[in-house]
């Protein structure tokens, strides 16, 4: 008799839960578990179901990946996965998130804009990623009035140089401009322009927009942490002793010419131009590139040296000397078989 009742009531418990799975995933299945009203999901290049799963649901798209997986399977998108950038909408369920991860038409483009570039390098990123051209994206940096509180009082010959954040972003094909460089300038600001930097700043004698400036300098001059620090403090150092009027930087004397050379010559520093920091003292007159987070940091955080004289090998490494003679010792060794030739240039 114990047995006759036990297989009905272990039915019952399967029919209920059987229910309970259907709604759950049923529900998930037809309209998403997303809690926000949109997403960006990231397919990479070569991703399976189980990835974009996991993307998925690391977005708070999707609550169950497993069931997704198998969705995806049974309806024939598997392996069909497009890389990219999507945005989802909390209304999507797993057929629309199924379509709209396998159409190359619905991606956005993800761009990388490494630190250091200039404006005129980041135009030419964008047009070969199809965002914009180069030509359009120059026009509206240099013409167009973008409302930050950290651009205001400034008119350097490049307005937004060195104010346009080196990040990662998602663009859509054939954006408008003004929007590409006001996601740039909101990330910048979001990033940079923060109370610790303002009043770090202030600390050593330096406007916000000087210490933009700076950090271009030293984002151009040094790759490591360490060396940034370094070469933070020979600037400062010479920027605050009356004995060292000018800041006689190589690399503002290649931004001013367009160029980069393994060496600049005794000719290329009397190039004349406000950013040529062989010709005039103190900082040039605007940024030269636009720095990462990291040299703005170590601008500020800075060494505490005697140093006042910095000169690169051809593999990077940085020689500092507190003396000209130190100095010029070092330069006659690791300049030897320099030939000077220009490595690229910016004006083509």
């Amino acid at each position: 008799m114990i047995k006759r009742k036990v297989l009905p009531l272990l039915c019952l418990v399967i029919v209920a839960a059987a229910v309970v799975c259907g709604f759950v995933f049923g529900s998930d299945i037809a309209s998403g578990s997303l809690k926000a009203e949109s997403a960006e999901v990231v397919v990479e290049p070569g991703d399976g179901t189980l990835a974009v799963a996991a993307a998925l649901r690391g977005e708070g798209v999707i609550g169950h990946p497993k069931v997704f997986s198998l969705y995806a399977r049974l309806k024939g998108y598997d392996e069909k996965w497009q890389k990219g950038t999507f945005t989802v909408t909390e209304d999507m369920g797993y057929g629309d998130l199924c379509a709209l991860l396998t159409s190359p038409a619905n991606a956005a483009e993800t761009v990388l804009i490494p630190e250091g570039k200039q404006i005129r390098q980041i135009a030419k990123i964008l047009e070969e990623a199809g965002i914009c051209s180069a030509a359009a994206f120059l026009e509206a940096a240099n013409t167009h009035s973008f409302d930050y509180p950290f651009l205001a009082g400034i008119h350097h010959e490049n307005p937004l140089e060195g104010y346009l954040f080196p990040d990662t972003y998602f663009f859509e094909k054939d954006s408008d401009p003004d929007e590409v460089i006001r996601a740039m300038l909101d990330r910048f600001e979001e990033c940079l322009y923060l109370p610790e930097y303002i009043d770090g700043a202030k600390e050593r004698g330096l406007s916000f927009d000087e210490l933009i400036i700076l950090s271009s300098i030293v984002e151009s001059e040094a790759s490591t942490r360490e060396d940034r620090e370094t070469v933070a403090a020979v600037f400062l150092n010479r920027l605050t002793n009356p004995a060292y009027t000018k800041l006689q930087s190589c690399v503002t004397v290649e931004y001013a010419m367009g160029i980069k050379k393994s060496i600049i010559s005794y000719q290329d520093t009397q190039f004349d131009s406000p950013y040529n920091t062989y010709m005039y003292p103190g900082l040039p007159v605007g940024p030269i590139c636009c720095p990462g987070k990291d040299s703005v940091e170590a601008t500020i955080h800075h060494a505490d040296n005697n140093y006042y004289y910095f000169q690169s090998d051809q593999n990077g490494h940085l020689y500092f000397a507190e003396t000209f003679e130190e100095h010029a010792a070092i330069q006659k060794e690791v300049q030897a078989d320099w030939t000077g030739e220009v490595i690229e240039n910016y004006n083509e």
